[in-house]
C-alpha cells in the first residue's frame, strides 16, 4: 500500500506542478485539462477549460503526487495537510527544503532534531505545508 497525496489548487495548478517538478527533479507523467473531458462530464466555466483536471508528478524512488484545480466552492488552500519528505542525505534534503522555502515562510528551520537527523517545516510560496527530514 502506498499513500499518494493529492493537492488541489484554485486555478494555479499548472504553476504548482511545474514548480514541484523542478524542485524535486520530477517528471510530469500526465496532465489533463478540463477541456479534454468528455462533453457533459464536468460543468465548468469557459475560463476554466484550460485549467488542470488531473495531473501526476513522479519523482525520486517511486514517489507520486497527484494534482488538480479545484472547481467547487469552499476551497481552502493548503490548510488540511502537510507533505512529508524523508530524504536519505542531509545535503539533498537541505537543498530541497531551501528551494521549497523560497518565497514562502519557514515554520521550523531545517536543523538537527532530538529524535535524530535533521528536520524542518515550511509553507511554500503556493500555500502548501511541508515537512522535510533525514534520519541518522
Amino acid at each position: 500500500m502506498k499513500l499518494n497525496p493529492y493537492l488541489n489548487f484554485e486555478g494555479n495548478c499548472e504553476e504548482a506542478i511545474n514548480f514541484y517538478a523542478d524542485v524535486l527533479d520530477g517528471e510530469i507523467k500526465m496532465l489533463m485539462r478540463f477541456s479534454e473531458a468528455p462533453p457533459g462530464e464536468f460543468k465548468t466555466e469557459d475560463s476554466w477549460k484550460d485549467k488542470v483536471m488531473h495531473a501526476t508528478l513522479e519523482f525520486g524512488d517511486g514517489n507520486t503526487i497527484l494534482f488538480s484545480d479545484h472547481v467547487h466552492s469552499g476551497f481552502s488552500q493548503g490548510n488540511n495537510a502537510h507533505m512529508s519528505l524523508k530524504i536519505g542525505d542531509d545535503e539533498t534534503a537541505e537543498k530541497i527544503y531551501n528551494s521549497l522555502a523560497e518565497g514562502g515562510a519557514q515554520t521550523m528551520p531545517f536543523s538537527e532534531v532530538f529524535w535524530g537527523g535533521k528536520f524542518g517545516m515550511l509553507t511554500d510560496k503556493l500555500g502548501e505545508h511541508w515537512m522535510v527530514s533525514t534520519s541518522h
